[in-house]
């Protein structure tokens, strides 16, 4: 089976899909925005490069790509071309993301990985999720002593 694109027009096709302040991200930021829950930061340098980060106290947000990162609700199906390429492809990342999950929880940081479907169908059932994440983890980094509050 070919490619219904040229090999000029699929590398221009390839090259506009983004990785950083997709329509879900932005749209789950908006919403975090409207809720006050500010502070945080976009792409820091974390291990797996989390698209919010509040790194006082340590919480990570993934907005994962249906296709890119498997999601088993929308199942969405391997490309029929080049299936030797896009099937190890789309295991390595999730594999990936299981190893970043594991890596940041090691290093004592709370992850919540939503689904870009998640955010689309509810962005603010989903900022509602993180904001509750967020504010139990600076209510126990407060209690713990480790983040300072002034008075």
């Amino acid at each position: 089976m070919s490619d219904r694109y040229s090999s000029a027009t699929r590398s221009y096709v390839m090259s506009r899909i983004r990785g950083r302040d997709t329509k879900a991200e932005m749209r789950l930021r908006r919403e975090l925005w409207a809720r006050g829950v500010r502070g945080y930061r976009t792409h820091g340098s974390v291990p797996g490069r989390p698209d919010i980060v509040w790194s006082g106290v340590r919480v990570a947000v993934f907005v994962d790509g249906c296709f890119w990162h498997g999601c088993p609700s929308c199942r969405i199906p391997t490309p029929a071309l080049r299936r030797d390429y896009w099937g190890p492809k789309l295991r390595r990342n999730r594999m990936r993301d299981r190893l970043v999950v594991r890596e940041l929880r090691r290093l004592g940081w709370t992850v919540v990985r939503l689904w870009e479907h998640q955010v689309l169908i509810d962005p603010g059932k989903c900022a509602e999720r993180v904001a509750g994440v967020h504010a139990r983890a600076l209510l126990s980094r407060t209690a713990h002593g480790t983040l300072r509050v002034c008075p």
